[in-house]
């Protein structure tokens, strides 16, 4: 996950995907890194090695979620400042998801027929979340629009909700793609309902998954990308 640690620092600061990625894309880019030493910089590299084999990573497809969500032509440093992360996140997401075919770095744009079989028949299995202890938080999954307009529960469950110390709501709790999501979605509620889509696909049974599979292939179907208006 973006925000794991791997249990050792790098200048005080704790490893973690973010930072991989910060300095990685730093390094790539032939930017100096002044933070890495010759032994950090094998530290990182190997990290990085193992962290990435796996081709897509949770923040990458909150990155396309963030895309899919937008509504305005966009950079990697604007995109960044909507989803609340370094940039260089965004700029190695995009290029992990164009390897996976979810991405056409051509149009800018993301694969949406690639991306909605990603979602409905690959998300769980990849980037499963399990409900945890109750906590604060903001509500997520199958108790945010619009699936909570469309599932109907019991009411005698506590709410899934992403844990965070401002919010509202007591509930179970459950991870988010990416830990900067309850603030991103504060003043963007269209990827607040994309992440509850994608969320109910990673957590729910398989009514849950049913619906959002459903709304989320609606939504994806019926969006123009704005390169094309």
């Amino acid at each position: 996950m973006p925000g794991k640690s791997f249990g050792k620092t790098i200048s005080g600061r704790p490893i973690t995907g973010d930072l991989i990625d910060e300095l990685v894309a730093r390094a790539e880019e032939g930017q100096p890194v002044e933070e890495l030493s010759g032994r950090d910089a094998a530290l990182v590299l190997g990290i990085d090695t193992r962290y990435t084999a796996a081709v897509v990573k949770d923040s990458d497809i909150y990155v396309l979620a963030g895309l899919l969500a937008r509504s305005e032509p966009w950079s990697y440093r604007s995109l960044a400042e909507r989803l609340r992360v370094p940039h260089p996140v965004v700029q190695r997401a995009l290029a992990r998801a164009k390897g996976a075919d979810l991405y056409s770095p051509d149009r800018r744009e993301v694969h949406r027929p690639h991306f909605e079989e990603y979602a409905i028949h690959a998300l769980r299995f990849v980037a499963p979340a399990q409900l945890g202890p109750l906590v604060p938080g903001v509500p997520a999954a199958w108790a945010a629009e619009p699936m909570a307009s469309a599932v109907r529960t019991s009411g005698e469950e506590p709410p899934p909700v992403w844990p965070y110390a401002q919010g509202r709501v007591r509930g179970q709790a459950i991870e988010p793609l990416h830990p900067a999501a309850p603030e991103a979605v504060e003043a963007w509620p269209e990827f607040g309902e994309l992440l509850a889509l994608l969320d109910s696909l990673r957590a729910g049974d398989a009514r849950v998954r049913g619906v959002a599979g459903d709304l989320l292939s609606e939504r994806l179907r019926s969006q123009v990308p704005v390169a094309d208006r």
